[in-house]
């Protein structure tokens, strides 16, 4: 169904990963989407050796369904961030319906880092983790913001991950993660008398080429105790698909703005939608006991369906990761 038909939605980060899955989940619902990145094309001098380029993720929209137009950016330039909106606002007469922040240039340097504690690796890592990232949402939204407001209506989605409640990839990335929370949070408050609504998405154990690769290193660095951890046999992993479908259903809502300023969970969503992923499952929420039992027993991963999917609640669960910080 192109439930967002008619809509103008912008993805930034979007050559491949989890901005690319958004982009293609957006344009299976028919809309158009600007695209950002650094790559229009894939060059033989791309530093990290993952593949991925704006034209490819424009292709797969296509395909898709959606209208895809993207634009070459580098977040940590405000100026390019400018002229992309400028350009969204002449080209669409002054719409934008939809906002995903979710440009990222941290995860590199947080594989370089891997292992070590924050005061052993440059202080550049916390830069690299949230300058394009938390500061570069807090730039794009100014300039949606604008332009939403204008027409009373648009919805502002900021990813973010569960990193942002317990430790997760070191210091620089966690409080980077809980920036983008309270920054969600308190754009909301602002917006509101605006209708326009802001939220945090908390996607899963997201497969990109990227943070595969991640899992596999850490795997390889783990004794056979450690193998407990959510890298282990890639139990539980979505697509990146699975979040650009949710967002979709979550544009397309009519009252929206009754979710402002919360947190929402990308499996959880995905439930209630009755969405599935790209393969037809549907991973759970990483507070569900249904991941969490297996992860702390590791025989049960055989048998999850004889899990119940109950969500621990939120004060429990605090408590549990005060205790134990790393998930």
């Amino acid at each position: 169904m192109k439930i967002l038909e008619g809509k103008v939605a912008l993805v930034t980060g979007a050559t491949r990963g989890l901005g690319k899955g958004i982009a293609i989940g957006l344009g299976e619902a028919g809309a158009t989407i600007y695209i950002t990145g650094r790559r229009l094309n894939n060059s033989p001098g791309d530093g990290d050796g993952v593949a991925g380029s704006l034209n490819d993720t424009k292709v797969a929209v296509e395909e898709a369904g959606g209208v895809c137009i993207p634009v070459q950016v580098d977040h940590s330039d405000d100026e390019q961030v400018r002229l992309l909106f400028e350009r969204i606002e002449n080209e669409q007469n002054g719409q934008l319906d939809l906002l995903v922040n979710n440009a990222y240039a941290g995860v590199q340097a947080l594989t370089d880092a891997q292992g070590k504690p924050f005061w052993d690796n440059k202080p550049s890592l916390w830069d690299a983790c949230n300058n394009v990232g938390l500061r570069s949402h807090y730039i794009a939204s100014v300039y949606a913001a604008q332009m939403m407001t204008k027409r009373q209506q648009g919805l502002i989605c900021t990813i973010s991950s569960w990193g942002g409640m317990s430790y997760l990839f070191g210091a620089a990335y966690g409080a980077g993660k809980s920036g983008c929370d309270r920054l969600a949070a308190d754009m909301a408050v602002e917006l509101e008398p605006d209708n326009v609504a802001s939220v945090a998405i908390w996607p899963g154990i997201v497969g990109t080429e990227l943070f595969s690769r991640l899992a596999t290193e850490v795997d390889s660095q783990e004794t056979t105790e450690q193998k407990n951890s959510f890298f282990a046999d890639r139990y539980n992993w979505e697509t990146p698909l699975l979040t650009g479908r949710v967002i979709a259903k979550l544009a397309a809502e009519k009252n929206v703005i009754n979710r402002t300023g919360r947190v929402q969970i990308v499996a959880e969503l995905a439930k209630q939608y009755g969405i599935v992923d790209q393969e037809g499952n549907l991973p759970v929420s990483l507070r569900s006991l249904r991941f969490l039992l297996p992860i702390a027993i590791p025989a049960l991963k055989k048998y999850p369906s004889l899990i119940p999917d109950l969500k621990l609640p939120w004060s429990l669960l605090l408590l549990t990761l005060l205790k134990s910080p790393k998930i």
